[in-house]
């Protein structure tokens, strides 16, 4: 199958750099002496989750129980659902360990541990929590110096359930872009984290885990001492707020969306494209950064980035490529029907806008389907 086989707008996976992705950021944490839990969330893919993990059956990090029973579906028996726990998920999850796999949960409160243990006593699974950490305001989460909630949920976990220890996502991370900002971003990560799981060994609480994770942090960690796990995801595939971050480079990104030129409005500069809003999704995240990507950054069909030719506009099935303003670029000369490629400003929203990836080897031939789930 060739590209011009293929129907737009479709979701691209070059193989070669996700594996480079993938292979970089074992490397790093392997030097830094820590296990790599990779989160399966952005990729939503047992094909991809068997590229990023180090074993068939995990670890592996999921955010949702859809996600969940699927890759346990394919094998995978060592899982943390990564969300907060709602009480009426407990059942769902008693299920999904019912088939042999050890998935753990996350909460930040007594209420969520004392739902967990009522739940654990009734059904006999006694399922391991981890307590998640606020250590910088971008979420949810424990402070990491609160004493007194960390104990008192810690306390209440093994009275019925697990305490599997602290875990803790430096999503603040992610509005950085300098490597020494966000090195010190992932020292206060594992600050937070270490200090936290100090506090409930003090009194004699377990706290085998102390994981941690963002794909900046985890890039541009120096030092993990204290630190048993990594969690990262977007990192895999790439797009352009990463890229913004400085997390990855443009020639990084594994993912794009394959589309056709249905049309042109030479007097205002623009092209139309067949990938509107549902098919690169709404995410307007790089807006915010120092380079606005509009809804993605545009590339010939071989994959090679135009000069400051973005989408700047796009209706729900319609999208408009046009220059950047400012930009001293010429147009391209792009015939209805020539097919180009748009670099995502979010992997995680665009990709959940389809159900399989075409999945290109170096030459930009498609090699294999892989299908990739959606829901909850």
């Amino acid at each position: 199958m060739t590209l011009q086989d293929l129907q737009t707008p479709c979701l691209l996976l070059d193989e070669a750099k996700l594996r480079r992705n993938v292979a970089g950021m074992q490397d790093h944490l392997a030097r830094l002496g820590v296990a790599f839990r990779p989160h399966l969330k952005t990729a939503k893919s047992r094909d991809v989750a068997r590229v990023a993990m180090t074993s068939s059956t995990g670890p592996a990090m999921v955010s949702t129980l859809r996600e969940a029973e699927y890759f346990a579906e394919g094998g995978v028996t060592d899982m943390i659902y990564g969300v907060g726990i709602a009480p009426a998920k407990l059942g769902r999850v008693t299920a999904i360990r019912g088939r042999g796999v050890d998935l753990a949960v996350i909460l930040d409160s007594i209420d969520q541990a004392e739902a967990v243990v009522r739940h654990a006593r009734a059904s006999g699974d006694r399922i391991p929590a981890l307590i998640e950490i606020d250590g910088d305001g971008h979420r949810s989460g424990v402070a990491p110096g609160d004493a007194a909630t960390l104990v008192e949920i810690g306390r209440a976990l093994t009275d019925g359930a697990e305490l599997r220890g602290v875990l803790i996502h430096a999503g603040g991370s992610y509005v950085l872009d300098d490597p020494d900002t966000l090195a010190a971003a992932a020292e206060a990560e594992r600050f937070a984290a270490v200090s936290a799981a100090d506090i409930l060994r003090a009194v004699g609480l377990p706290c085998p885990v102390v994981s941690v994770g963002s794909t900046p942090t985890a890039r541009f960690a120096r030092d993990l001492a204290g630190v048993t796990e990594v969690r990262a995801g977007v990192f895999m595939f790439g797009d352009l707020y990463q890229a913004g971050v400085g997390s990855v480079g443009i020639d990084d990104i594994a993912l794009s969306v394959l589309c056709s030129v249905i049309g042109h409005q030479p007097a205002k500069g623009r092209i139309l494209v067949d990938a509107g809003w549902m098919a690169m999704s709404r995410d307007r995240g790089t807006s915010g950064q120092a380079i606005d990507q509009g809804y993605g950054l545009v590339c010939d069909f071989a994959g090679r980035v135009f000069d400051d030719l973005i989408m700047i506009d796009a209706n729900q099935e319609h999208g408009v490529i046009a220059l950047r303003p400012g930009s001293t670029a010429v147009l391209p000369d792009l015939p209805v029907g020539a097919q180009l490629r748009i670099l995502p400003n979010h992997a995680c929203a665009t990709g959940a806008q389809y159900d399989r990836y075409h999945v290109l080897d170096g030459d930009g031939q498609v090699t294999a389907i892989w299908p990739r789930i959606n829901g909850w």
